[in-house]
């Protein structure tokens, strides 16, 4: 797409210059004109400043190949307070500033007070979009019925029509929940043969009764909080707990309600609190008119204005975003419930450009300074009231900002956002932002990251795939790494966790932020993640990310069973991890891997690089469910490309395996992800030839691995990807 539009010393690409004239701007109060401008004075201003942060990531990363070049592994292992002492000194650790507390306002009820699941969506799929921003509601009889959480044992089968003895088990496991969420002060769920609504005084609470005919009441009365339908007859009793909310929902005559021992038809939980619609790690945005497509979905979320028709089976459904539900209070009052999960949007960050805007002199932008004025722009619209659905009810913006290397880069990130709201009129820190802790030098220095964004941080997490993959890449020169699975189990991995928690209670986040873990990679699995994905309320996190809407339903359960407020509470009071133990390189001291645990780690990350890379080039897919090597479908976005590529990088230049030997794995793995991809009729097979752009693309991000800034990935893949690009337009216009 020609920059054939030339505005404040811009040169801007016509798709984006319409976009934002006829689509973005209309409606906010801001003029295209004063648009343009403001992102001129920004560019200027600020894209000097992000090309010095890249350079001084680049002069650490060559300082610490020198010391480690000049230092072997075990000089390293036997002299750890030396290797601190020269990151020290090099300001890679920078000195640790007195307590503070952090000053944010204006966080919606969703951040600040609310613990519970939050997905995270790639906002180029407008479908993809559309589901996670109504996932703030989910049936909890669906997401048991049709997962692994209910054995299919002793004829509880998933089959196509209804099967009553799963439904039963079903129930069971339902009523179970209910126990631990709105206990009872007398029996079990199990034995409730009614549900029904009394008047005490003008204050209605709820009445059940029992098989046996006696009557009884919660345990917390006050868990009622409303219902819809009439007094005599409710379809539906919302409750509260730990401050997420659920439905009961009452129809005798269902299909279901007839089965069940009270009449219920389902149980809706409160599900995925928030949702990162994201323009970053997910996405597949390589020029001008994929930057567009992403923006033009995130503006339709942001004016309620976004569809998607859907087919299933001969009908097609318009899908839009879900009204509030408004219920009948227990004194007589109207209760709204927000019917949609709080959307936040991630930005790409500090390393890309983008061609969608050249500079004065004809250079590529930083597309993360593009991302903040844009997104915020559509967000205006929200803020406006322009949409007939509310996102932020307290006025706010919430930008998760990720991949930042440390608090100068924060600082940036603030002043950046500063801007922006100079430019678009808006009070200072209504933009909030989200610091991923994904980066070696934001973990090792976090509490002075987020001082740099304290008034405006909504938002501090972890993610053992990119956070490992910067592992591996800082500490190329230092030695062989461990396999990758065995990397999960060294103390550096558990002192990174409880870090973040630690530094974020101290901080305030508590009743303020959020404080999340990472992502639960298999969506078919969902019996695992039940009994596994527990650990992050129990570690303090208040948000934990989940692939899918029924994952979000299920993992909300989690949140009923642990005040994470209290939880919290509880760890301010515990010894704090130790940056010492951050810094501790999960090296190989010898190695003692045999040939075939060497070739079974090799197929490994070949095989994942591949299955991703080729839907990312091919067809531009940025996240999909992707077969691993035992074909079990793992959800993946670029933080798995990431550690692969870095670690096979790794082994290759320490000699663990031959450049000749890793070809051949992914020559063999290519086949085996050609054969995983026969029912695609939009693959292209890599073999026989492995002349093919996918391939060659995955190939180079392990072969030119070291070489790659940080070691990340999206520079190769962009440049693939729009070669790609080039060749499907050269082939429709032939």
């Amino acid at each position: 797409m020609p920059n054939n539009i030339t505005a404040s010393n811009l040169q801007i690409s016509q798709v984006l210059y319409d976009f934002i004239e006829k689509e973005a701007a209309p409606g906010t109060g801001i003029e295209p004109k004063a648009f343009w401008a403001a992102m001129g004075r920004i560019v200027d201003t600020l894209a000097p400043r992000n090309r010095a942060l890249l350079q001084k990531r680049d002069e650490l990363q060559q300082q610490i190949d020198a010391w480690h070049k000049s230092h072997d592994a075990s000089y390293y292992l036997a002299h750890r307070d030396e290797y601190k002492r020269f990151l020290q000194d090099i300001g890679y650790l920078v000195p640790v500033g007195e307590d503070y507390k952090i000053g944010t306002r204006g966080n919606d009820y969703e951040i600040a007070i609310c613990a519970g699941p939050q997905l995270v969506v790639p906002v180029m799929n407008a479908r993809y979009a559309l589901n996670a921003a109504n996932a703030r509601w989910g049936s909890l009889f669906d997401a048991l019925y049709g997962t692994d959480v209910i054995a299919e044992t002793g004829g509880a089968a998933r089959t196509a029509a209804y099967n009553p003895v799963r439904g039963q088990s079903v129930f069971t496991y339902a009523d179970e929940f209910l126990d631990q969420a709105i206990p009872l002060k007398r029996g079990r769920h199990e034995m409730v043969q009614q549900y029904r609504l009394a008047n005490e005084s003008g204050h209605i609470v709820l009445e059940v009764e029992l098989k046996d005919h006696s009557i009884t009441n919660l345990c917390q009365p006050d868990k009622l909080i409303g219902f819809q339908g009439s007094f005599t007859t409710p379809t539906t009793l919302l409750f509260a707990n730990h401050g997420l909310h659920l439905e009961i929902q009452l129809d005798p005559t269902h299909l279901i309600g007839k089965q069940h021992h009270a009449g219920l038809k389902d149980v809706y939980l409160e599900s995925a609190m928030t949702t990162i619609q994201d323009c970053e790690d997910s996405v597949a945005a390589v020029d001008a008119s994929d930057k567009v497509a992403v923006y033009r979905n995130w503006l339709g979320l942001m004016k309620g204005t976004l569809e998607e028709n859907v087919k299933k089976g001969d009908k097609t459904i318009v899908r839009k975003l879900s009204p509030d539900r408004i219920y009948k209070g227990t004194s007589g009052e109207t209760v709204m419930m927000q019917g949609r999960s709080l959307l936040l949007v991630r930005n790409v960050g500090h390393l890309m450009t983008t061609d969608a805007i050249l500079d004065r002199e004809g250079n590529e932008i930083p597309e993360g300074l593009m991302d903040a004025m844009v997104t915020t722009l559509c967000a205006l619209h929200d803020l406006k009231g322009n949409s007939s659905v509310k996102n932020s009810r307290e006025g706010s913006v919430y930008i998760v900002k990720p991949k930042m290397h440390g608090p100068e880069e924060a600082q940036f990130c603030n002043d950046t956002l500063d801007a922006v709201e100079d430019a678009l009129g808006l009070k200072r820190n209504t933009i909030k932002v989200g610091v991923m802790d994904e980066e070696r030098r934001t973990s090792v220095n976090l509490k002075e990251c987020i001082r740099a964004v304290r008034d405006r941080i909504f938002f501090i997490n972890t993610g053992f795939l990119d956070r490992t993959g910067d592992e591996i890449h800082t500490s190329m020169q230092a030695g062989t790494f461990l396999p990758k699975e065995t990397i999960k189990s060294q103390a550096w991995i558990g002192a990174y966790e409880n870090s973040n928690v630690d530094i974020g209670v101290a901080a305030g986040f508590t009743g303020k932020a959020q404080i999340g873990k990472g992502m639960w990679a298999k969506p078919d699995m969902m019996g695992d993640m039940m009994a596994q994905k527990v650990i992050h309320p129990n570690m303090g996190a208040n948000c934990a990310w989940v692939p899918s809407p029924t994952a979000a339903t299920l993992h909300a359960i989690h949140y009923h069973q642990i005040n994470v407020a209290n939880t919290q509470r509880a760890l301010a009071n515990r010894q704090k991890a130790s940056v010492d133990t951050i810094l501790m390189i999960p090296l190989m001291a010898e190695n003692k891997l045999t040939p075939e645990q060497i070739q079974k780690e090799l197929d490994n990350n070949a095989q994942g690089i591949l299955g991703y890379v080729v839907r990312w080039i091919d067809q531009g897919v940025g996240c999909s469910k992707v077969p691993d090597i035992n074909h079990v479908g793992l959800m993946e976005d670029r933080a798995t490309l990431r550690i692969s590529s870095q670690h096979l990088a790794n082994w290759l230049h320490h000699g663990i395996c031959t450049a000749d030997q890793v070809m051949s794995t992914m020559k063999r793995m290519a086949m085996v992800v050609d054969q995983q991809n026969a029912g695609d009729p939009l693959y292209q097979n890599m073999a026989p030839g492995f002349d093919g752009i996918a391939f060659q693309a995955a190939c180079d991000l392990v072969f030119k691995g070291i070489e790659q800034p940080n070691g990340y990935t999206e520079p190769l893949l962009h440049a693939h990807r729009r070669t790609m690009k080039r060749k499907l337009k050269q082939a429709r216009e032939a």
